[in-house]
């Protein structure tokens, strides 16, 4: 572990270090040689940390604080994006972001759940933990855009479904089984990408979906590996092994047919360089949706069916 961490706090420790000579080396030539080296240095270790990423680590990757949220993704990916509240029940819960928005000059709508950065923003993103409202909201926006025939996406970082009290009395299961009845049988698109943690339900209630990718450093599970570890072994410190056990990650989740693709990051994960994570993820959501687009509503439905049928079935070895 000790062997492990030592790129990490290099990598660090300089680009601190790039930080500080930015705003002098436009105007001093060897200020610029020195940043030069510094950045083929950074590059060097970020291609060392991506060689050998195990599972815990990519979890600690997906739960980066700088890593791009839904907000983020909008900004990047789409235009006149217009935010729709409420649940028409309850209220609005904004760890759950909807709204209509243009996509390549396509009108459709975007759904994620949101996380915050700062201690205030945490707290009012409720760490982006949806309560069913929020699951509500979705589902409403979903059947809007159905109705005129808009494309959807969602996008997935979440540890899970908010677990409090309030929440389960207002019916958060409910709440997540009702959106995974409906969203089976929405007669528009759905392209759903994992681009953080994909916590158990409630990740999965936005993510019944024509196709599910998830980011190269995303994570998708029943259970957090903490979760997992304090059930197994007694010890939320065993949190690596379970991580490693549990098979989490996108490559993982790739061969299992869980999931329909991986989606690269920048060199050095999603959190480097925002505007370039949303580029390459809009170029593969634009491919798929253009294959899509090509099927008739029977057919989008019978293979979205088909899909989820087939997850879950397994063999035993003779």
């Amino acid at each position: 572990m000790e062997a492990a961490s030592k790129p990490d706090q290099e990598l660090e420790i300089v680009e601190r270090q790039i930080a500080q000579l930015e705003t002098a080396a436009a105007a001093n030539p060897e200020a610029q040689e020195q940043l030069k080296v510094l950045q083929d240095r950074v590059a060097g270790l970020r291609r060392q940390l991506n060689a050998n990423v195990d599972a815990w680590k990519r979890t600690e990757l997906a739960r980066h604080s700088q890593r791009p949220y839904t907000l983020d993704y909008v900004q990047h990916m789409f235009t006149d994006f217009s935010e729709i509240h409420g649940d028409r029940a309850f209220g609005d819960d904004p760890a759950m972001v909807c709204g209509m928005a243009r996509f390549r000059g396509e009108a459709v709508l975007v759904v994620g759940t949101q996380k915050g950065r700062d201690t205030k923003q945490k707290i009012y993103r409720n760490f982006g933990m949806p309560n069913p409202e929020g699951y509500r909201k979705a589902i409403r926006a979903m059947q809007m855009a159905e109705k005129f025939g808009r494309p959807i996406f969602t996008l997935v970082d979440t540890p899970g479904a908010y677990p409090g009290l309030g929440a389960e009395e207002r019916g958060q299961g409910e709440a997540i089984a009702y959106n995974l009845r409906e969203m089976s049988r929405l007669k528009v698109p759905i392209l759903t990408t994992v681009t953080g943690e994909g916590g158990s339900g409630g990740a999965l209630a936005i993510a019944v979906a024509d196709r599910v990718f998830m980011l190269e450093n995303s994570v998708y599970s029943v259970i957090s590996p903490e979760g997992c570890a304090s059930i197994m072994w007694r010890d939320a410190a065993k949190r690596d092994a379970a991580a490693r056990a549990m098979r989490i990650t996108a490559p993982d989740l790739l061969g299992f047919g869980i999931i329909d693709g991986i989606v690269q990051e920048p060199e050095g994960g999603a959190h480097t360089d925002h505007a370039k994570a949303a580029e390459l993820l809009g170029e593969t959501l634009a491919e798929q949706l253009s294959e899509l687009k090509k099927l008739t509503v029977a057919e989008l439905l019978d293979a979205r069916y088909k899909k989820f049928r087939n997850i879950s079935q397994f063999y035993q070895e003779s």
